[in-house]
């Protein structure tokens, strides 16, 4: 993992500043500010976006009839398509800029989320290593199995006391409490009749919101985003209303297949990206849109 360190480690450090003084030691809070610094940060390239769909959206009747006449000859139609990206100076692929550049920083977030220790407390590796095998002696590999590091911090959260054993390498001050609105952000959901049922219920049965609102803002958020077609044209319509339909349910099962995947607090990222994304698309369908068509008239 180390060809990410460069942007792991920066980010690591700006969500634990975050954490330890605009957050007021709130890791749930630190995360969705950190994401409203990041989307921020993201907005002219959102604006390109939503400037590359609306001239989508401008030139769709063209694209439809271009896909209507060719409909029989592929290969005269991806020409004919392609010179009138040309002709308009359109990008096809100008919308998934910000979504390509929010990758890494997502890949980011995960490491330094999995691994607080490292990225969070720039605690050594042989700190860390010392520090798991205090844990493991008390409680055993399988209790911190899932993530070794976020075991770490669990442990000497519940068990504040026995931190003076290990002083020297972790103070009480550095701790970072994972837990948001009884959450804990540092696990991943499972679906799990034993975990869900068991002993640990009170602790995985809450996790199974971050799913659900990822999925719900997810699906919000691209049926906002998606270009408006005009369902009175013929041709080539139906292929596009169809390739639409697609992408609404495809971006909600991949974020849930994800959402069991990663931990809460990686999630809880989308989701306050998705929430964002919702609230600014509004604003510019509400206020920019609107101007746009009065000037029209």
């Amino acid at each position: 993992m180390g060809f990410l360190d460069f942007l792991v480690k920066p980010l690591g450090q700006i969500l634990y500043f975050i954490y330890t003084t605009v957050a007021f030691r709130n890791y749930g809070l630190a995360i969705i500010i950190f994401t409203f610094i990041v989307k921020l940060i993201l907005l002219p390239l959102t604006i390109k976006q939503y400037r590359s769909t609306a001239k989508m959206q401008e030139i769709q009747p063209l694209i439809q009839d271009i896909q209507r006449r060719y409909k029989n000859d592929k290969e005269k139609m991806n020409q004919e398509l392609m010179k009138l990206y040309q002709e308009h100076k359109f990008n096809p692929a100008g919308g998934c800029l910000p979504l390509l550049i929010q990758l890494p920083i997502i890949f980011s977030l995960y490491y330094a989320i999995n691994q607080p220790l490292r990225f969070l407390l720039n605690k050594t590796p042989e700190q860390i290593e010392k520090l798991i095998e205090y844990v493991t002696q008390k409680v055993g590999q399988v209790a911190i199995s899932a993530s070794r590091e976020i075991g770490v911090i669990n442990y000497f959260n519940e068990h504040i006391s026995e931190i003076a054993n290990v002083s020297d390498i972790l103070k009480p001050e550095e701790l970072i409490n994972l837990n948001f609105l009884g959450i804990n952000l540092g696990l991943v959901p499972k679906i799990s009749t034993d975990l869900l049922f068991g002993p640990q219920s009170s602790i995985y049965l809450p996790l199974l919101i971050i799913p659900i609102l990822a999925v719900a803002t997810t699906y919000i958020s691209s049926k906002i985003m998606a270009p408006k077609t005009d369902s009175g044209n013929k041709g080539g319509s139906s292929t596009t209303n169809s390739t639409q339909n697609m992408m609404l349910l495809l971006g909600p099962v991949m974020t849930l297949i994800f959402s069991f995947q990663l931990p809460a607090g990686v999630v809880l990222y989308w989701i306050a990206s998705n929430v964002f994304q919702i609230l600014q698309q509004l604003y510019i369908n509400k206020y920019v849109m609107r101007k746009k068509e009065v000037k029209a008239k």
